[in-house]
């Protein structure tokens, strides 16, 4: 049986974890953190619009063995919902259909989301429980993004235990393809620009 958590942080930090960490010497910082309030429980507006802009994210699950599993989860930005501040919903497209991690959460519910921003260098740790929901076809609706070209097959519904936000140290600073396209468009009409303003100047 599980024993009731002192800090929202002990969903990670167990005993054992708290040993290693004494014995290493950083006992005593997380221990002033757990003391100052520990980690975030319920999503706060700047999480949902992190959560939100979204495109990629992994989600870990482990069956009753505990063999842990760990999927990738994309979409357009949007196809991750905050439906409340406990929880965020997310249409499952059709894949390869093998079902992975649908039965390890019906042996465990025990999930783990992480999200990164390599642009931003920045991640975020999300610790709950997760569940599937299937045939609710009006929750199916609200959660599908609105033209995107994949099938949805059922609902993935994610509830928040705590959340952290790790330091950027090791974080690899990468660029969406996107984002760099708008960003050489956005240079190539200045430089035209200008390059119109000079000739204007020399024809004066």
């Amino acid at each position: 049986m599980d024993r009731p958590a002192a800090y929202a942080s002990d969903v990670a930090f167990t005993d054992v974890v708290k040993a290693i960490q004494a014995r290493k010497g950083s006992r005593p910082a997380y221990s002033r953190m757990e003391e100052g309030g520990s980690w975030e429980q319920s999503i706060t507006p700047e999480l949902k619009t992190e959560i939100e802009a979204q495109i990629s994210v992994f989600l870990a699950t482990a069956n009753a063995q505990g063999q842990p599993y760990i999927q990738h989860r994309g979409g357009p930005a949007g196809f991750l919902k905050v439906l409340d501040e406990h929880t965020i919903g997310f249409a499952d497209f059709a894949g390869n259909r093998q079902y992975i991690t649908q039965g390890n959460l019906e042996e465990n519910p025990k999930a783990h989301l992480f999200l990164i921003d390599y642009a931003n260098r920045r991640r975020i740790k999300i610790w709950g429980t997760a569940r599937v929901v299937e045939s609710d076809e009006v929750l199916l609706k609200q959660l599908m993004p609105v033209g995107y070209r994949a099938k949805p097959e059922q609902v993935m519904l994610f509830t928040v235990t705590a959340w952290d936000v790790n330091c950027p140290q090791h974080i690899p600073q990468r660029m969406e393809a996107a984002d760099v396209r708008r960003a050489i468009e956005v240079r190539d009409l200045r430089i035209a620009t200008l390059e119109a303003e000079v000739k204007r100047l020399r024809q004066d």
